[in-house]
């Protein structure tokens, strides 16, 4: 279930940086107040329902602090948890788990809050062909893990970055001064750069989704902001040729009703950037 962009080098990285963001020069709580060889044991207490994530990622923080700490898991990515569930209990040195908990945390329960939401949504619009996707709308820094959650929660990422797929959204083509400006300069300039990437469109009505298809040299189409009417026109339109993506403004409320116009893919912004954090906590035994 992990993606191949989360390389083991993307995730040390991740980690070095997030402990010299929160512990520098050094933890002068514990270094102050925890006796020199102290050890003890925590417990990892969950303290909402929903799905867990991170739990692989928190094993990895634990031990890239302290690799003397020994971390016994009780629950696995993507399994659904309850009020008062033990997701896992770590042993060893005092100091180093009190140094090490708020990174575990604070990933456990983000990602578990965007796994919990990707995995509620997926399930309403599972008696359709729709996909749920995430964006690029994620907080700077913790990519990796927020996508990396969408995924345990059943749904599908979108483009990493900005250079792993071309995405020509309205902008772009207005300031190439078209469609067809905007999909050749950019198979133009892929083929230069000896660069295989996928190219989406985005359209904002019927007429664009013509002219994109006049056009061809596309892989994917997206349908931004139309009404379930123009949505399922265009769908028609598309036919087989190319992927589709709702996007723009759909929430829960409206997202069965996007699912069942037909669109491959449904975009949700919200996947990342509006979620409710799982509450969850560590314990001293």
């Amino acid at each position: 279930m992990k993606p191949t962009y989360l390389t083991e080098e993307a995730m040390s990285s991740f980690i070095s940086a997030a402990f010299v963001e929160d512990i520098g020069p050094g933890d002068y709580s514990s270094l102050s107040s925890i006796p020199e060889g102290k050890t003890g044991q925590a417990k990892l207490l969950i303290k909402d329902d929903g799905i867990i994530a991170g739990v692989e990622l928190a094993e990895r923080i634990f031990k890239t602090y302290d690799p003397m700490l020994d971390v016994e898991l009780f629950v696995k990515d993507g399994e659904e948890v309850k009020y008062g569930d033990i997701g896992l209990i770590v042993k060893g040195s005092s100091a180093s788990i009190l140094s090490s908990e708020r990174l575990v945390l604070n990933c456990m329960q983000r990602m578990s809050g965007i796994a919990t939401l990707t995995y509620r949504l997926t399930e309403k619009i599972l008696h359709t062909k729709a996909r749920l996707m995430d964006t690029r709308k994620t907080t700077p820094n913790f990519r990796l893990m927020e996508k990396w959650a969408v995924l345990i929660g059943g749904g599908v990422n979108h483009r990493f970055a900005l250079y792993d797929m071309v995405m020509l959204k309205d902008n772009h083509v207005d300031f190439a001064g078209g469609i067809r400006q905007a999909i050749e300069a950019s198979r133009s300039y892929l083929k230069a750069n000896n660069l295989d990437l996928k190219i989406e469109i985005e359209t904002r009505n019927l007429e664009e989704v013509k002219q994109v298809l006049k056009v061809g040299g596309v892989d994917q189409i997206m349908l931004d902001n139309m009404d379930y009417a123009m949505m399922r026109e265009a769908v028609s339109l598309i036919g087989d040729r190319y992927k589709t993506e709702a996007s723009g403004g759909i929430t829960e409320d409206t997202l069965v009703a996007v699912a069942e116009c037909g669109v491959d893919y449904i975009s949700m912004g919200a996947l990342t950037h509006s979620v409710k954090s799982m509450d969850i906590s560590l314990k001293a035994m």
